[in-house]
C-alpha cells in the first residue's frame, strides 16, 4: 500500500475539497432555509403551528432518502429557476444535507432568538459554536455522496481500494481513512468546544 500513497493522496484531498464544498453550500442553503422558518416560530401562533410542521418534516427526513427521491423523482433537464444544474448527483446530496441543516440551525436558532430575546446573551451566543458544530457533522457525513459516484475523499478511496488485489492493503487504506477523519472530527469538535468555553467565560466577566 505505500506505494500507492504518492498517487493517492493528491487525489484524497482533491476529494476532501469536493467534501467542504458540499458541506459549506449545505451550511448556507440550510440555513437560508431555516431563517424564515425561526422568524415563523416566534411570530405567533398562526405562523408558528405550520412553520414546527415544517421543522418536524425536516428532522425526521432521512438524508440518503431525501438524495435518492431528489436523484430519480426530478428530470436529468430540471432547471429551477431557469438555472441548468451541470452536476444534478452533486446538487441532490447538497440539498439532502441541506434538509439535515435546516432543522439543526432552526431548533438552534429558536433556542438563540428566545435567549436573546430574554438578554440571556450567553446562551444566544452559542448559536454560532452549534453552526460550527453543523458545519463539522455535515463535512463527515458528506461521504453519502460517493452512493451517486461524486468524486469526493470516500468515493476515491473505494475506487483506489478496487485497484488494490490484496485484502491487507485495501483494510489498510479504509483504515487509514477513517483514522484520518475520526482526528479531524474530534479536533474540529474539540476546537468547539474550546471556543464555546471561552466565549461562555468572557461573556459571564463582561456582564454587568
Amino acid at each position: 500500500m505505500i506505494e500507492a500513497l504518492p498517487a493517492f493522496l493528491p487525489r484524497f484531498f482533491t476529494g476532501l475539497v469536493v467534501n467542504i464544498e458540499i458541506a459549506v453550500l449545505s451550511l448556507l442553503i440550510g440555513t437560508a432555509v431555516a431563517a424564515p422558518l425561526v422568524a415563523m416560530l416566534v411570530s405567533g401562533r398562526l405562523l408558528a403551528v405550520p412553520a414546527s410542521i415544517v421543522v418536524a418534516v425536516l428532522r425526521a427526513a432521512p438524508t440518503f432518502v431525501v438524495m435518492f427521491f431528489l436523484l430519480n423523482a426530478l428530470p436529468r433537464d430540471f432547471a429551477p429557476f431557469g438555472l441548468q444544474i451541470a452536476d444534478w448527483g452533486l446538487t441532490a446530496v447538497i440539498l439532502s444535507q441541506a434538509v439535515y441543516v435546516a432543522a439543526y440551525v432552526s431548533d438552534n436558532g429558536l433556542v438563540a432568538l428566545r435567549a436573546l430575546r430574554g438578554r440571556d446573551y450567553a446562551n444566544a451566543v452559542l448559536f454560532l459554536p452549534n453552526l460550527a458544530r453543523a458545519f463539522c457533522v455535515v463535512l463527515m457525513s458528506s461521504g453519502v455522496a460517493a452512493a451517486v459516484g461524486t468524486p469526493e475523499a470516500i468515493f476515491i478511496t473505494i475506487r483506489e481500494a478496487e485497484r488494490m488485489p490484496d485484502l491487507g492493503d485495501r483494510a489498510a487504506l479504509f483504515l487509514m481513512v477513517m483514522v484520518f477523519f475520526a482526528i479531524v472530527l474530534h479536533s474540529a469538535f474539540a476546537l468547539i468546544n474550546m471556543l464555546r468555553f471561552r466565549l461562555v467565560r468572557w461573556l459571564q466577566q463582561a456582564a454587568p
